[in-house]
């Protein structure tokens, strides 16, 4: 393949270094000819009938090359029969690729799967906030003054402060004490 890109690349200006080429060189010049001549028309020909998909133009493009390259010593000697059978060998490449798009299922990304909700089930839900319902009353009245504020309203440690008239270090110290006194209720409604 990779010799092929390189002596398709460039047509020789000059028609008399074919005369002279050995046996292995001349199925190269040839080719360069067959790309020099025949290349942008077929493009053309091929973006067409891609529906200017230019990707799936260049594929069947090179496609079609490659056919030219592995049967260059059977192509015609004229330019026009050489483009003639390139074209046919081109439209009959696109239908084949047309027919194996549409064999095939339609490829689709993968879905991922986090972005929907799962089976949402709140019992967990219910019986945490029963929990701490139940478990709230145990505590001293300045413990549960503080998280209140802190977690049930969403409020930050700057505006519990301000609106329990307390400092904010007092706040963070009550919070603390109060989580603790909170597990340990809990414990106990649990039966531990």
């Amino acid at each position: 393949m990779f010799e092929l890109a390189s002596t398709v690349g460039t047509a020789y200006a000059d028609d008399s270094d074919a005369d002279g080429a050995s046996d292995t060189m001349r199925p190269q010049v040839r080719m360069r000819r067959v790309y020099a001549g025949n290349a942008e028309p077929l493009r053309r020909f091929l973006l067409r009938l891609c529906w200017g998909d230019q990707q799936l133009a260049e594929d069947l493009f090179q496609e079609t090359m490659l056919q030219a390259w592995r049967h260059i010593d059977r192509l015609p000697d004229n330019h026009e029969s050489i483009r003639r059978w390139l074209f046919i060998v081109a439209r009959r490449i696109a239908i084949d690729a047309a027919r194996a798009r549409q064999a095939r299922p339609a490829e689709i990304g993968v879905t991922d799967l986090t972005w929907y909700a799962g089976t949402i089930d709140v019992t967990e839900d219910v019986v945490t906030a029963q929990t701490v319902r139940s478990a709230l009353p145990k505590l001293s009245a300045a413990h549960r003054a503080v998280l209140i504020q802190l977690y049930f309203y969403g409020r930050s440690t700057d505006e519990t402060a301000a609106r329990l008239g307390i400092p904010e270090g007092t706040v963070k110290s009550r919070a603390h004490y109060a989580l603790q006194a909170l597990r340990a209720a809990i414990g106990r409604t649990d039966g531990n």
